[in-house]
């Protein structure tokens, strides 16, 4: 069970990196240059940016500090999951998306200095962000709601007793 469990974890975060890498290429072939795609008018485009720092350009120009402490993070996640410490399938699955994410945005780091983004929500100021963003984010959402349902879970099997 548990090599099956591993094998197919690995699949999902090699396809989910595979994912962003191809969206990114394609952006900045397509996008380069300030083209902007309308993806669902009103809604959605896609533009090409690059981004230096984490999420919403906060702390540009720290490369290496990133890639140390993605490194750090993703290792140290996937130190505690393959070593069978992590027996719950949602937490493993949403801790194995937010590596995803956080390793496809490692590769764009290491590569180039920056991280390329171009998914941008028009309806909302918000930021302009990727796959590999959106892994990361939907991982961690799934692990709180993890966390909160685990924290509910033991206190009424304590209220029980």
């Amino acid at each position: 069970m548990h090599k099956k469990k591993h094998i197919s974890c690995a699949v999902m975060i090699l396809l989910i990196i595979a994912f962003d890498q191809i969206t990114k290429y394609f952006a900045e072939v397509k996008l380069a240059g300030g083209k902007v795609v309308d993806f669902i008018p009103g809604v959605v485009q896609f533009r090409y940016a690059r981004n230096t720092g984490m999420a919403f350009s906060m702390f540009s120009g720290a490369r290496w500090f990133f890639v140390v402490l993605t490194v750090v993070v993703c290792v140290g996640v996937l130190w505690y999951m393959w070593r069978d410490k992590c027996k719950p399938l949602w937490l493993y699955w949403s801790l194995g998306v937010v590596v995803a994410g956080g390793l496809g945005n490692l590769i764009d780091r290491v590569r180039f200095g920056y991280v390329v983004d171009f998914i941008e929500p028009i309806f909302v100021n918000f930021a302009v962000f990727n796959i590999a963003d959106s892994a990361v984010t939907l991982g961690a959402i799934s692990l709180v709601i993890y966390l909160v349902c685990d924290l509910f879970s033991k206190k009424e099997d304590s209220a029980d007793e």
